[in-house]
Parts: structure tokens; sequence; C-alpha cells
């Protein structure tokens, strides 16, 4: 099958493809539109069980940059790099460095920064290679630094904002919260939504993530296999994506779903499922925009933590807005942002 055939493919402008023989470094750039700047988004490193699974999460995630991008009112395009993690190319700052010239190889039109599997100090090593890349430490006053804390605290007010509308509630005390993924996001997430008064469910595959947020936090750990069926008021995905299905979403119990996971739904037609079920979904690239927001104003310099905070707290608006059309309309509130977000790229490419 052709790369264009692919049925991710969606008026991709360049597909790279990285392997470094030294290193062991094989990854995936994906250009998805520098309609409106250069295209942003983060490097994931991931065990993929197949080249051709590691594409189409390049595609998908992509594309989904642009939207976000574009949503948030963002001098950026969408972009996406993966990198095939294997137990031959283990991680390391030379791994790292070789991503950074293959980044730099492409003359700024990608802005890389951390992703799953990467880290702030991943980025020092592609920092050392090229200036095409954000997520770095702060330096005094700066914005910049891990954008997890950011994209957390975006989610969070996205939550807030979707319970007033489904729940009819100002407050998020007493809810019930299951968080899939308790990494970098849903760590912090965890701690946001503790500190509001939330009840919480946690799960997620990797043992030392489970550990970590169970010491600082009361949490309820539930099994991996469980926690999109759990009995809850809210469920906030914050790991992969291609969780929502028409499998899984008849026998979800939630009445909302607001997380930071990318591609949470498994094709378009799932936002609609969700919709006949009265479920009401946060388009995951309006909730999570809180790190690029923050990557943005690190990118582009002379910003603070003030400004960073004042632009992520547009996102509740945002969200408020979609979910408005929706009832108005009762169309998917993922059709709706998608729609949106194509009329600004078409604007910019004008």
């Amino acid at each position: 099958m052709s790369v264009f055939d692919h049925p991710e493919f969606n008026d991709h402008e360049a597909l790279h493809f990285f392997n470094d023989e030294a290193t062991g470094l094989k990854a995936i750039i994906a250009v998805h539109s520098t309609a409106l700047g250069p295209a942003a988004g983060g490097c994931r490193r991931w065990s993929y069980a197949s080249d051709a699974e590691a594409l189409t999460d390049a595609l998908r995630l992509s594309r989904g940059m642009t939207y976000k991008n574009a949503v948030s009112e963002l001098p950026f395009g969408g972009g996406k790099a993966v990198m095939l993690a294997s137990d031959d190319a283990p991680k390391s700052a030379e791994l790292f460095a070789a991503f950074g010239r293959a980044v730099d190889s492409l003359g700024g039109s990608y802005i890389t920064a951390e992703d799953v599997g990467c880290s702030v100090d991943d980025m020092r090593a592609v920092q050392d290679q090229t200036q095409y890349v954000s997520g770095l430490p702060q330096s005094g006053q700066n914005a910049g630094g891990d954008p997890s804390p950011w994209t957390a605290f975006g989610v969070f007010l996205g939550i807030q904002a979707a319970v007033k509308v489904r729940l009819g509630k100002d407050s998020l005390d007493g809810l019930a919260v299951a968080v899939q993924g308790v990494g970098h996001v849903g760590a912090h997430l965890c701690k946001f939504l503790h500190e509001a008064g939330a009840r919480l469910l946690v799960a997620d595959v990797n043992g030392d993530n489970l550990k970590a947020v169970s010491s600082a936090l009361p949490v309820e750990v539930v099994a991996p296999a469980e926690i999109l069926y759990a009995n809850v008021d809210v469920l906030a995905p914050c790991a992969l994506g291609n969780i929502l299905t028409s499998a899984t979403i008849p026998k979800l119990k939630a009445t909302v779903i607001a997380g930071a996971a990318n591609n949470q739904l498994s094709t378009e037609g799932d936002g609609r499922r969700l919709t006949e079920r009265e479920i009401l979904y946060a388009p995951d690239y309006v909730i999570n925009a809180g790190g690029i927001i923050s990557v943005s104003r690190e990118y582009y310099g002379g910003s603070s933590e003030d400004e960073v905070r004042a632009d992520i707290e547009k996102i509740p608006q945002r969200l408020e807005a979609i979910f408005a059309e929706a009832a108005e309309t009762g169309r998917p509130t993922n059709e709706l942002a998608d729609e949106y977000a194509r009329r600004l790229i078409a604007a910019g490419r004008k």
C-alpha cells in the first residue's frame, strides 16, 4: 500500500524516515501542515508492535497537532515525531543527539519537544544538535521547562468546565474521577483533582508510576483493564489513544470524558456514539493544549509563566463554546472542533 493511500494520510505535507546505524535510531517525522507556522509537536518514544503501527501513530498525531495549534491560536502548524524504542537502541545522549541531527536536517519546518517516553534531559541532548527544539529547562523568569504540568493544568480546568455543563456542578468536591495513566501528566492532574476534593481511581501499566502517586495521594488503584468502565462521574484518559471504540463505548459508566491523551477516539464516528449515550466528550486536542501553549511561549521567547497561565485559562472558554453548539445542534463535539480547526487552517493558507 502506498503511503498516500494510508487511511490516516490526510494531506500531509511531508513524511520523513530516519535511520542511524551507529545509535540504532529509527524515527519517523510527520509534517502535517505549516499553514500557520512551523510544524510543532513532541517526540514520542514507544515500543511499537510494528513499523506500520508507528507510521499510523505519526500520521494521526501530526494531524492532531495541526488542529490543536490552530484551535489554541498558536503560531504553529502541526507535526509529530515517533521514535521506535527497542532493546537494540536504549535511551542515551547519543540516541537523542542523532535525533537532534535529524530534526536539524529539516531546516526548521519541524520543531520538537518531549512527549511520551522522552524527558527534559533528552531534549538537552537534542538541543546540542539543533535550535529547533523546545520544552527545555527554564531560564530565569522566562516560560519553559517540562510542559507536563501545564498540560495537566489545562485538563483540570477543562474537567471543571465539562462537569459544570454536564452535571450542573460548580465544584469537583465529592465527584469520582478515573484517571487512566499516571505518568508525568496524569500524576500532576491527580494532584489538582485531589486538591479540588475529587475521589480518585487510578490505573497504569507502569508499577513505578502507580507507587509514586499512591504514596503521595489517597487513591484507589484499579486494574488497567477495568479503569475505562469504572463507576465514576468523569473518565480522564491520560495514557495512549485509540481507547474510545465501538467496543468500549457501550460499557462506559462515566458521563464526562475529559483527559490528556491524544487521539482518544478510534474513529470519527465514535464521537457520535458518545453523543448518543449522552456522554459529554471534551475534544482531546482542545483540552490538552496546555503543554504546547507553554512550548510555544518558550520557543518564541520573552514570555512569563503568568502569560502561559493566562493562555491556558482560555481552554475552558473554547470548550464551553463547543459544548454549547453541540447542545444546540445535537452534533458531536469532535466534529464541531474539527470543523473549527479546519476553518482556521484554511484561513491561514489564504
